[in-house]
């Protein structure tokens, strides 16, 4: 006797299918209640908190009073998925202008941001080029590819952000110099770059002392805001690239505090 194939509502109720599906619907809304996550899913409020629970030890979502977030808070980073999604043509148009920074022979290094991972998309090309990287997005989009020498950063890997950190990567950092480092961070106010995780600063300094020009990209959503750890100063950029929404308070800020920056269409 055949068993009959399962029924996608059967598929849903199995959990870790589900906390998968359920991933990828609050990555793709970026913020829902719990109530509406049961009567999409087909199952109980109590069961979706547990699968919400488990999402958030896992650093996809955050929960807050009634729902969850993708998205970033103070201390939250959001998950790369939810980041890839983000502000997409912004990011397109920073790396645009980005890219014609770099000249051949160049030694260019590229953080663990979706920001540079645009940049990276338009780098081929412009060779012979040395590209160093701590981000498994940019590695396996780069690797192989004619006149590029990759350069990937080991480390421990952390799956929220697709990347490798920790006293590895610092090191690997440290014994390198490059001519351009490209980075982002999750928030700009009052003249400096911050960051809600410890660790993804100290790899992003890191990355800063081992170039001999930084350029940080950052667009409109990131400016204004505030997180848990200050990362550095803008003024330690040589250039900082924003986009076309990029709010007046802010430009008048960098402004005011001598920074130099772009806006970009």
């Amino acid at each position: 006797m055949t068993t009959p194939s399962a029924t996608p509502s059967a598929e849903r109720s199995r959990p870790a299918q589900r906390q998968t599906d359920i991933a990828e619907y609050v990555v793709s809304h970026g913020s829902v209640s719990a109530t509406d996550l049961a009567e999409q899913f087909g199952v109980s409020l109590m069961t979706i908190h547990r699968d919400l629970d488990e999402l958030e030890r896992q650093g996809v979502v955050r929960k807050h009073r009634g729902g969850v977030s993708a998205q970033p808070s103070s201390v939250f980073e959001s998950n790369v998925s939810y980041r890839m999604q983000a502000s997409l043509a912004e990011k397109q148009a920073l790396a645009r202008r980005a890219r014609e920074l770099i000249e051949p022979g160049m030694a260019v290094m590229v953080d663990d941001s979706t920001s540079t991972l645009e940049l990276a998309r338009l780098l081929e090309g412009i060779t012979p080029l040395t590209v160093v990287t701590n981000f498994l997005e940019t590695v396996k989009l780069l690797a192989g590819r004619p006149g590029i020498r990759l350069l990937a950063l080991g480390g421990e890997y952390h799956p929220t952000h697709d990347s490798f950190l920790g006293v590895p990567c610092i090191e690997a950092i440290e014994a390198l110099r490059v001519d351009l480092l490209f980075a982002s961070t999750s928030a700009v106010a009052d003249g400096y770059a911050y960051h809600q995780e410890q660790e993804i600063v100290l790899v992003k300094r890191a990355m800063m002392r081992a170039a001999q020009r930084s350029v940080l990209m950052v667009d409109h959503t990131k400016l204004g805001r505030a997180a848990l750890h200050r990362l550095a100063p803008l003024r330690d950029f040589e250039l900082v690239l924003t986009d076309a929404r990029a709010g007046q308070e802010s430009l008048a800020e960098m402004r005011e505090h001598g920074i130099r920056h772009e806006v970009v269409t």
